[in-house]
């Protein structure tokens, strides 16, 4: 399929490994200019050495830290200026801390609100202007599927990744006679770093060893394995791409299966 992205460009935050990386990679191979970003300049940078050698692609790098907002505001003046237009958004960002009710504080429900929430709106408003002078844009967001299974343990993220579902939903609305379309990502058991350290925390609260952890869950899922950052690398292009242009306002899950509710 061609998904009609060459030489479009896209923001792409939180984006040095895992999910962010994933659909990085996949838009670059498409022909797309992806503007990635981190924390970390290392981190960034040993990333857009990997597009760049598997891809040929135009990887443009930013040292942006989502949870704060002068770094976002900054990251998305930055591409704006360089590139002129913005065609594309992935909102993502490291997750909050494990834990339940009892374990956080007022601290910790206001940083979470800060890193889970408020990024998601800083920067889809931050590229908005770019986008509608280019006439039109697409925005994704990546979540959990505790949106709509709570998941036992990740109390902070249950509820502040619910309220970037509500967020896209009620943008995907009030956006389209824009041209600009919204969606949803909904990771499953991806094999990242970030899955594998909450494998690592429930195996030492609950004292069973970390591949029976794993092997329990997949044994959940109807495909039977952990996915990939490829394959969910896949989906979030198409969701960016022109390919998916009658599409918005969808939590689209990438889980093998596991969810049982019906959407």
């Amino acid at each position: 399929m061609d998904l009609q992205i060459q030489d479009k460009v896209f923001m792409v935050a939180a984006s040095s490994k895992g999910l962010g990386f994933g659909i990085a990679r996949e838009l670059a191979r498409n022909g797309a200019t992806v503007c990635i970003a981190s924390r970390t300049k290392a981190d960034v940078e040993k990333a857009a050495e990997k597009l760049r050698s598997e891809t040929d692609a135009n990887v443009y790098t930013s040292v942006a830290d989502m949870a704060n907002p002068d770094s976002i505001r900054n990251w998305v003046l930055d591409v704006a200026a360089a590139f002129e237009r913005i065609d594309g958004l992935v909102a993502n960002a490291g997750g909050p801390p494990p834990g339940n009710f009892d374990d956080f504080d007022d601290q910790h429900w206001e940083a979470a609100f800060n890193l889970t929430l408020m990024s998601a709106v800083r920067l889809i408003r931050g590229v908005l202007p770019t986008m509608r002078v280019g006439s039109g844009g697409s925005i994704l967001t990546i979540t959990s599927l505790s949106v709509k299974e709570p998941i036992n343990g990740l109390l902070l993220s249950n509820v502040f990744r619910s309220g970037v579902t509500s967020l896209v939903k009620s943008l995907a609305n009030e956006l389209a006679h824009e041209n600009i379309r919204v969606n949803n990502l909904v990771p499953g058991r991806i094999d990242t770093d970030r899955v594998k350290a909450l494998d690592q925390n429930i195996s030492e609260k609950s004292g069973v060893a970390v591949h029976e952890i794993k092997q329990k869950f997949e044994a959940s899922i109807p495909l039977g394995r952990y996915g990939t950052i490829e394959e969910f690398g896949k989906a979030g292009a198409f969701l960016l791409s022109p390919a998916a242009s009658y599409i918005t306002g969808v939590s689209l899950a990438v889980d093998g299966g596991i969810l049982k509710t019906v959407w």
